[in-house]
């Protein structure tokens, strides 16, 4: 699926104000959403996130616009798939604006992150999502995701994360 045009998606440009913040402001909505944690974004994640993602050559980011207001924020990673010898494509964030959800800007989201991954040669998209955000796994599933697993007889695979400070 193609971005819609009432809904045009643009690659974020974090050296652009406007799309810096309307970064912030989006990824903010999904931090204090019980399936972003339910907390606001500090201050010094604030200050700083934008200029730790400028710096990561493998960030990529796009917004969904409905005229002039941003409505919808995809963050994704380029990483490697070891056993495939290919680049990756993970999407760290996804976030609709609660006003603007079930119109299609998720959906067209993620197709431009997949049309990103396609020209980038990475062999798959990959995402996380809690087990209670049961509208997200419906549209991921619509959209051709599925869980992972190797070998069926060792299930399927389970995110894990270590606190380092």
């Amino acid at each position: 699926m193609t971005p819609t045009p009432s809904y045009p998606i643009i690659r974020i440009d974090l050296s652009v104000a406007p799309h810096a913040q309307a970064l912030l402001t989006l990824l903010d909505e999904y931090a204090r959403s019980p399936e972003g944690g339910g907390h606001a974004l500090s201050a010094k994640v604030q200050e700083s996130l934008c200029a730790v993602l400028a710096v990561r050559p493998h960030y990529a980011g796009w917004l969904a616009f409905a005229g002039q207001q941003a409505v919808g924020l995809i963050n994704c990673f380029e990483g490697v798939s070891t056993f495939r010898a290919q680049p990756l494509l993970n999407v760290h964030d996804i976030v609709v604006s609660a006003s603007f959800r079930r119109r299609g800007i998720g959906r067209a989201l993620l197709a431009q992150a997949e049309l990103h991954a396609r020209a980038a040669g990475c062999c798959k998209l990959t995402l996380e999502v809690l087990e209670g955000n049961r509208s997200a796994i419906a549209a991921y599933t619509d959209a051709g995701f599925e869980p992972y697993q190797l070998d069926p007889t060792m299930g399927q695979a389970r995110f894990f994360e270590k606190a380092l400070h």
